[in-house]
């Protein structure tokens, strides 16, 4: 049986200058993103796009989302199985081609992901643990390209 879930967002350009987009310079990138309930997001386009660098930006969103739902899958596959995480840190990087037409596409993204397990956990497991976790990841479920994860596991002394 499956479930349907329904998820909204509203993005509100904030960068007209006063001229709108009169001329590809005339206008910021900026803009704010929003879900009901929950704090904005300052977005723009990537500084190499003209956007505002101290901003996210919609590459930085699509590298997180990815992460963030691997570490949830992974967080619960691990309390499922026994193994305590004391700590979780995911450094992800992700690869976009720019095309000559201007358009692109993410290549990949690599989640690499560093964790502390409590001694006495099964670091094997744990690496087992990520395979799992891909699979089951809507986020990575969802793109078409490859998504990877170089996972280092210690173990709290």
């Amino acid at each position: 049986m499956s479930k349907t879930h329904r998820y909204e967002a509203e993005i509100v350009w904030t960068g007209n200058q006063g001229t709108g987009t009169s001329s590809y310079k005339a206008y910021s990138r900026d803009h704010v993103i929003r879900a009901a309930g929950k704090p904005d997001i300052a977005g723009s386009s990537d500084p190499a796009f003209r956007g505002d660098p101290a901003r996210y930006n919609p590459e930085d969103m699509l590298v997180a989302s990815l992460s963030a739902c691997h570490m949830l899958w992974y967080l619960h596959l691990c309390a499922a199985n026994k193994i305590v995480v004391q700590e979780y840190r995911d450094p992800a990087i992700g690869v976009m081609i720019e095309t000559a037409d201007g358009s692109g596409h993410f290549e990949s993204v690599t989640l690499r992901p560093r964790i502390t397990i409590a001694a006495g956990g099964d670091v094997e497991l744990a690496k087992r643990l990520h395979e799992e976790a891909h699979a089951k990841c809507f986020i990575a479920n969802s793109v078409n390209f490859p998504v990877r994860h170089e996972a280092e596991i210690t173990v709290a002394a």
